[in-house]
């Protein structure tokens, strides 16, 4: 999967009981469209004694809606605004037509309140993906507009269960209530609104029952704004099947500790190996200590032995590049941010220093512009190969999202690693990927640390139909 442990430790240096809820399930759409509405609500995040936190989600709840369809139906939906502020969805991952991918500006216009507008697309690759807004996303994504969007293979692995599992963090005030400085130039220029209350499924504290050597299939989604994820299994034996939506070819072992990096997914099997009256976890490291992100209490015994070890997901759609020698070269220099070396940038067509970048809360650069170009970093004919070297010359991660394509990692010896659309990058690193540019449209190419987006970390590119 291409981390090693080399990279493991230096990524760990950078950085400094309720029921599951469940959420109710839409099969193939046909006819009117379900609605999907954005919309003011409060949950209980916190423990009782404290009052609910105001959030926004689709419905009013947190997550909003699981999203559930079969491998190459259709999803159609109409948002309905009742926000007081223009919004829209990106359904993240989904190779989509580029009219429905949902980015005000660059493939539509934010739906103004009290407006709609309906999504209507394919969808061809099974796997985990999750839907949010792309409009004002460091605030409307820290309020809770996101759910899951699961696509089903027509032959589902050999499983017990199945849970899908949204990571997040809140950044909550004494009251109970999220932050409102949303526009923080600490967050802005150094790792992101990171939160001090972490959930999953919108729970403290999330209890898995299960017994001995059952079967699991994880479903993993980092909703969160910046944090990232570092996980293990306690007591329990996995293997990564798919990341980002697009399965491995080869199952691979889950021996060490892994990151979740803001917008990736993972998709696990795991046996619970824990003894009955044990509690096995996916646990979560922070400052080098270990914390139950999943409680996994044992009680029973499911089988007397362990099962082989799962057979490979079925392949998806998406082309792994091959034509590596006749591809179209592109590097992206990323710069900025708090202790960076960046002196000075061009903001709408004018250079000027890093200070008075930082007065216009503006902290980063590609290629040494803030902000989306007027030229895209990548224009292309559909069916070329685009191969992009990026180096990231700041002192923080950062997770690379392409829109409408999937990707894979080079190595220094030519070998091509998993299909996935997020790649997280540590301080210092350069790191190349490669493309078939076979989806038409105008891509946006950002890092998935929101507040890294607001602040200049965005660029697109076009591939011709």
């Amino acid at each position: 999967m291409f981390m090693t442990r080399r990279n493991l430790l230096k990524g760990m240096a950078s950085l400094a009981v309720m029921p599951m809820v469940v959420h109710p399930r839409f099969g193939d759409a046909s006819g009117s469209p379900e609605v999907l509405e954005p919309m003011f609500g409060r949950v209980q995040l916190l423990p009782d004694s404290y009052p609910a936190t105001e959030v926004w989600g689709y419905g009013g709840k947190v997550p909003g809606p699981e999203i559930r369809v079969a491998q190459g139906s259709r999803i159609h939906r109409r948002l309905v605004n009742s926000l007081a502020e223009p919004t829209s969805v990106h359904w993240h991952g989904i190779h989509i037509d580029n009219r429905m991918d949902g980015v005000p500006g660059l493939t539509q216009e934010a739906v103004s309140p009290g407006s709609s507008f309906e999504y209507d697309f394919e969808v061809p690759d099974a796997g985990t993906y999750w839907y949010h807004s792309h409009a004002r996303s460091t605030e409307q994504v820290a309020r809770g507009l996101y759910g899951a969007l699961i696509v089903e293979e027509p032959t589902a692995p050999e499983i017990d269960r199945e849970e899908t599992l949204i990571l997040d963090d809140w950044l909550l005030q004494e009251n109970g209530q999220l932050s409102p400085d949303f526009m923080s130039r600490h967050d802005r220029s150094h790792a992101g609104r990171n939160g001090n209350f972490i959930t999953t499924n919108g729970q403290s504290d999330f209890i898995l029952p299960a017994r001995q050597h059952e079967r699991f299939r994880l479903r993993l989604i980092n909703a969160a704004n910046a944090r990232i994820f570092p996980l293990a299994l306690v007591g329990l034996q996995g293997w990564t099947m798919a990341l980002d939506g697009m399965p491995l070819e080869t199952p691979e072992p889950v021996v060490d500790m892994f990151f979740l990096a803001p917008a990736q997914r993972a998709d696990l099997i795991v046996d619970v190996t824990a003894e009955p009256g044990d509690t096995a976890y996916l646990a979560r490291f922070e400052n080098k200590q270990a914390h139950a992100q999943i409680s996994i209490p044992v009680k029973g015994v499911a089988s007397s032995t362990l099962r082989p070890a799962p057979r490979a997901l079925p392949s998806n759609s998406q082309q792994v590049p091959s034509r590596l020698s006749e591809s179209v070269k592109v590097r992206l220099v990323m710069e900025g941010g708090a202790m960076g070396r960046m002196r000075h940038a061009i903001l709408d067509g004018e250079r000027i220093s890093f200070r008075r970048l930082a007065q216009a809360n503006q902290f980063w650069a590609f290629n040494g512009t803030v902000g989306q170009t007027e030229k895209p970093l990548v224009d292309v004919a559909r069916g070329e190969t685009v191969r992009l070297v990026i180096e990231n010359d700041t002192v923080f991660p950062h997770g690379m999202h392409l829109h409408g394509q999937h990707f894979c990692e080079i190595d220094g010896n030519e070998r091509t690693g998993p299909m996935r659309d997020t790649l997280l990058i540590f301080r210092g690193e350069t790191r190349e990927i490669a493309f078939v540019a076979d989806n038409p449209g105008n891509w946006l190419f950002h890092c998935h640390t929101l507040s890294h987006q607001d602040s200049g970390m965005k660029t697109w590119i076009r591939v011709r139909s």
